[in-house]
């Protein structure tokens, strides 16, 4: 298991029943993982957008005397290199912020695939389903799309679910019908309440629910049985999701793996876009 700060804090919060507004400091502290054994509670509460009784309330949820005592304890677990100084303001425009964000985020990524167990587990899960249902909503529409477009190369049979509506429950009751184990699915802020609906529809229907989010405290985590964080940006006007994306890339070559046929799939596919000259050389 990764030992960054983010996992650190992710291990904190194990174990714990937390409210809505607690799981929203959760979040925005493993978000802010380094910088948060530096914040005051009035900082930590404008950050999260909650008031600073809430963090008060939150730090004596996790079993400290107060939030000065979590705080302390932060610094007291934090490698010396994270407690050396308080972080300073980055010298960079508002476009390298949100660029140094997002690959602040894929180092978080990267530091939670050291423990390879969780994405094995899922490839092992989605190679085993067939057909294999993939569901993303509205911002999560692309990832899902994506996801679905490659998977098709190397899985018998993938079904896209990027449309909501009435008949998404009938979809997913087809799949299910038809023989599928599993689903995965990709959601990201803001979180549709049409995509916590279908996940606890399709786990009604018996599926195994594998779900791609933002964090463990994501509202659909209640709805998931194995749920990979992936974080996204938010220094931009619109959210960024480039981790959510090569997590995806990553849960197709776990699936990959564990398909014995992926490989001579994939060749069949190369070798049919040759005969008929689908890419430009």
């Amino acid at each position: 298991m990764s030992d960054s700060p983010a996992a650190r804090l992710q291990k904190l919060f194990e174990g714990h029943r937390l409210t809505p507004t607690q799981r929203r400091i959760a979040h925005c502290m493993v978000r802010g993982a380094t910088e948060v054994p530096f914040l005051s509670s009035v900082e930590l509460a404008e950050l999260a957008g909650v008031s600073q009784p809430s963090v008060t309330r939150f730090a004596v949820a996790l079993g400290f005397d107060g939030y000065p005592a979590l705080r302390r304890h932060l610094r007291e677990v934090a490698p010396p290199a994270e407690r050396a100084e308080e972080p300073q303001p980055a010298a960079y425009n508002e476009y390298q912020q949100a660029v140094q964000g997002e690959i602040e985020n894929l180092r978080r990524l990267s530091a939670m695939l050291a423990d390879p167990a969780p994405v094995e587990e899922a490839g092992r899960l989605l190679a085993g389903s067939s057909p294999l249902p993939v569901l993303g909503l509205r911002a999560a529409s692309s990832q899902a799309r994506g996801f679905a477009y490659f998977a098709a190369k190397v899985h018998p049979d993938v079904r896209l679910l990027d449309e909501g509506g009435s008949m998404l429950a009938d979809r997913i009751d087809a799949a299910a019908g038809a023989g599928a184990s599993a689903l995965l699915c990709f959601a990201l802020p803001r979180y549709p309440r049409e995509v916590a609906e279908a996940l606890e529809h399709a786990r009604t229907a018996g599926l195994t629910v594998v779900t791609v989010a933002e964090s463990a405290f994501a509202p659909v985590a209640r709805y998931s049985d194995l749920l990979i964080p992936a974080p996204v940006g938010t220094g931009l006007a619109f959210d960024t999701a480039c981790a959510p994306m090569l997590l995806g890339r990553v849960l197709l070559e776990a699936m990959a793996d564990a398909l014995p046929d992926a490989q001579a799939r994939l060749e069949a596919f190369d070798a049919r876009a040759a005969a008929r000259g689908l890419f430009v050389e």
